[in-house]
C-alpha cells in the first residue's frame, strides 16, 4: 500500500504527538497542590538509531563531540595552536549551524575549565535568566491553572536571555590563544557554503516534535522549505547565520546582547506568532556570565567535581555517588541487576532532595555543605535494601520549609569535551533546552525555550518553591560536566551528556563504569542506561537489560523499558595518552592529533 503524502504528514505529527501525551497527560492528572515527583517521559530529541563506536586514541590533543563537524571545528584550531577555549568557541560556532537542535548561540551553557599550568578548576555559568518582567505566575493563566507543556513551549514566552557567548567570551578573554575572530571561520564558510544535514536532524525535523518548526515562519521557512523537510544529506546553507557569526567575530558577544541583531531578537520574542515574551533590549545588554565556585567529593581514591547550582546536576550525582560507595560496586557484576538496583535507589534519595532544596543560588539559600555531609548521608543510605523503597521524601535539612519542584523538565541539549596539547581541558553542556528551542529564529538561530525548566507552580500550601520563576535568576538545570581527578590530583576523565533530569544518571553511571569497573570511555558510554528520577526504573530498550525486567520487578520496582537517549561525550587521560569516546545513541565523534 502507497500511503499519500497528506497521510504520512498525519503519521509524523501522531508519532510527535504520541511522544509528548504520556507526559501531557500525566502532568494534567496531577494536581497543583499536590507535591509530586516531576514527569519526565519520553525523551523529544527521539531515538534516531545507533552506531557502532569505537574508543579513539591521541597523543597530544582531543575533541568529542556531538557532530562530526564540530569535532573537525575543534581540531583545527587545536592543529593551530589554539587552546582548549579557543577550540570550545569553534565547537559551539558549529553547534548552531549543524546541530540546531540542540544547542545554539540563542542558549545557554555550563562550562568547567581545568587550567593545567595554574593546576586550577574554575566553572563559568553562562546560563540562561528570566527577563526582568518575569513573575512566578508567568506561565499560570488567571485562574492560576498551570500551561499543557506544548502552550509553554512555542513562541517567545518561554525565551530566556541567552547567555553562551557571553560566557565563551569571557573565558576567551582568560584563557584564549588565538584571535577571537579566527574561531568562527570554518562555520562561517560551511554557512555560506552549505552543510550536508545529517540523518538524525533530517528525522528530528520530519517527525515535527516541536511545533513551533510549522507554526512559526523563520523556522518554518528554513526547516521546512517549499513545505517539505529538510532531507537527510541535502546541501543546507544558512547565510544568516554566517552573517550573524561574521557580526560576532568582528565585535564580540556584543554582537548578540546590543545592536541590530539584539533589536531583532526582542522583536522575535516579543512579535512572536505564539505566545509573545517578555524579553527586553534591557535583558540582554545586561546579561553577564558568573565564575562560580565547582562542587566537589570523594569517590573512594577519586575527587568528582561539577558545576554548582544553578545546576543541581553537581550535587546531586555527588549525592548518589557518595550513596553507593559503602556498596562496593567493583566486586559487583558490570552493569548487573544488583549494582543497578542500588544505583536505582541512590538516585531516589538524591532526587528526592534535589527536587526539594535546589535553585539559584543567588536567590535562596541551597544546602550544598549539608547535602554533600557525610553524616548526612550516612543517615540517608540506610534506606536503601534489597527491594524497592518506592517514592523516597526528602531528608530534613537546616530546618529549610520548601515544597517540591512542579517542573516538566524535558531534555535536548549537547556536551563536549576537549583537552589540549598542555593538557588544559573543557567539559561543556550547552543547551537550548527542548528539541528545537522556542521554535522562534531570527539572524540564522534559534532562541531557547529555557524558562520552562523553571517551576510553573510558585508555591504549594504556603511553602515555596526554591526554582520558582524571578525576575533575573536562572532557571535549575539537571547539566553535569565533570572532570575526575586521580590520587594525585591530576585531570583522569572529562566528560557529560545531554538528556534533561536523566543526565544525572547517565553521567553517573559512566562514572562508576570508570571507577568501579575500570572501562574505557567507550565501553563505559555505551553500557545500557538505567534512570530512576524518584519514579518508575527505566531501563534502556534493545539492550540486554531487557532481560533484567522480572528480575527488577521481584525486588519491588515499577519498571519501563524505552528509549534512553543519552549524549555522553568523553576523554580520559591514562598512561600518558588520550583515550575518547563518544555516544553511539546520537552521530558524535571522539578524535585527536593521531587521528590526522
Amino acid at each position: 500500500m502507497t500511503l499519500s503524502s497528506t497521510a504520512k504528514s498525519l503519521l509524523r505529527k501522531n508519532l510527535g504527538l504520541l511522544i509528548l501525551a504520556t507526559s501531557l497527560w500525566l502532568t494534567a492528572c496531577s494536581p497543583a497542590t499536590e507535591v509530586q515527583t516531576p514527569v519526565a517521559a519520553a525523551d523529544p530529541e527521539a531515538a534516531t538509531g545507533r552506531m557502532s563506536n569505537e574508543v579513539s586514541y591521541a597523543q597530544n590533543y582531543m575533541v568529542a563531540a556531538a557532530n562530526p563537524y564540530a569535532t573537525e571545528a575543534g581540531l583545527d584550531i587545536l592543529r593551530n595552536g589554539g587552546s582548549a577555549i579557543d577550540a570550545a568557541v569553534a565547537v559551539q560556532a558549529m553547534l548552531t549551524l549543524v546541530e540546531p537542535q540542540s544547542s545554539g548561540i540563542g542558549g545557554g551553557a555550563f562550562l568547567l575549565y581545568w587550567d593545567n599550568e595554574a593546576q586550577r578548576l574554575y566553572t563559568l555559568d553562562a546560563r540562561e535568566t528570566a527577563p526582568m518582567a518575569a513573575t512566578p505566575e508567568l506561565f499560570l493563566d488567571a485562574d492560576g491553572n498551570p500551561p499543557t507543556y506544548l502552550e509553554a513551549l512555542v513562541g517567545g514566552r518561554s525565551v530566556g536571555t541567552p547567555g553562551v557567548m557571553r560566557g565563551l567570551e569571557a573565558a576567551h578573554e582568560r584563557w584564549g590563544q588565538l584571535p577571537w575572530a579566527s574561531l568562527f571561520t570554518s562555520t562561517i564558510e560551511l554557512a555560506d557554503e552549505g552543510f550536508s544535514v545529517s540523518p538524525r536532524l533530517a528525522q528530528l525535523i520530519e517527525m515535527e516534535l516541536n511545533p513551533g518548526l510549522t507554526q512559526l515562519g523563520a523556522a518554518r521557512d528554513y526547516f521546512w522549505p517549499n513545505g517539505q523537510p529538510l532531507q537527510a544529506h541535502s546541501r543546507k546553507q544558512n547565510p544568516e547565520l554566517a552573517a550573524t557569526l561574521r557580526a560576532i567575530a568582528e565585535q564580540g558577544a556584543d554582537a548578540l546582547h546590543v545592536g541590530p541583531i539584539a533589536e531583532a531578537i526582542v522583536a522575535a520574542v516579543q512579535n512572536s506568532e505564539v505566545q509573545p515574551g517578555l524579553l527586553t533590549m534591557e535583558d540582554l545588554a545586561n546579561y553577564q556570565p558568573i565564575w562560580r565556585e565547582p562542587v566537589c567529593g570523594p569517590y573512594r581514591v577519586y575527587e568528582i567535581c561539577s558545576m554548582g547550582p544553578p545546576s543541581s546536576g553537581g550535587v546531586t550525582m555527588l549525592q548518589i555517588m557518595a550513596l553507593l560507595e559503602p556498596f562496593e560496586l567493583q566486586g559487583l557484576e558490570v552493569n548487573g541487576e544488583e549494582a543497578l538496583h542500588f544505583f536505582t535507589q541512590a538516585s531516589r534519595l538524591a532526587f528526592a532532595d534535589r527536587n526539594r532544596y535546589i535553585g539559584d543560588a543567588d536567590f535562596l539559600e541551597v544546602p550544598i555543605a549539608a547535602l554533600l555531609n557525610r553524616d548526612y548521608l550516612a543517615e540517608r543510605v540506610a534506606y536503601i535494601g534489597g527491594t524497592d523503597m518506592g517514592h523516597a521524601l526528602p531528608g530534613s535539612i537546616e530546618d529549610l520549609l520548601r515544597a517540591d519542584d512542579q517542573s516538566p523538565e524535558f531534555p535536548n541539549t549537547s556536551h563536549f569535551s576537549i583537552v589540549d596539547q598542555h593538557g588544559n581541558a573543557v567539559s561543556m553542556t550547552t543547551t537550548i533546552e527542548f528539541g528545537f528551542g522556542s521554535g522562534v529564529m531570527t539572524h540564522g538561530f534559534l532562541l531557547n525555550n529555557q524558562l520552562t525548566d523553571f517551576s510553573w507552580v510558585p508555591e504549594i500550601d504556603g511553602e515555596p518553591v526554591a526554582n520558582r520563576i524571578e525576575p533575573g535568576k536562572r532557571p535549575r538545570s539537571s547539566m553535569a560536566p565533570a572532570i575526575v581527578f586521580d590520587e594525585q590530583g591530576n585531570v583522569l576523565h572529562v566528560v557529560g551528556s545531554p538528556g534533561g533530569p536523566r543526565i544525572i544518571n547517565y553521567v553517573t553511571q559512566t562514572l562508576i563504569g570508570l571507577l568501579d569497573w575500570n572501562l574505557d570511555m567507550q565501553q563505559a558510554i555505551d553500557l545500557p542506561k538505567v534512570t530512576n528520577l524518584n519514579s518508575a526504573t527505566a531501563l534502556e530498550r534493545h539492550t540486554n537489560l531487557e532481560q533484567l525486567v522480572r528480575l527488577f520487578e521481584a525486588r519491588g520496582h515499577d519498571v519501563e523499558v524505552r528509549d534512553l537517549n543519552s549524549g555522553l561525550h568523553g576523554i580520559s587521560i591514562r598512561d600518558g595518552r588520550l583515550e575518547g569516546g563518544a555516544d553511539p545513541r546520537r552521530e558524535g565523534t571522539a578524535k585527536g592529533d593521531e587521528h590526522e
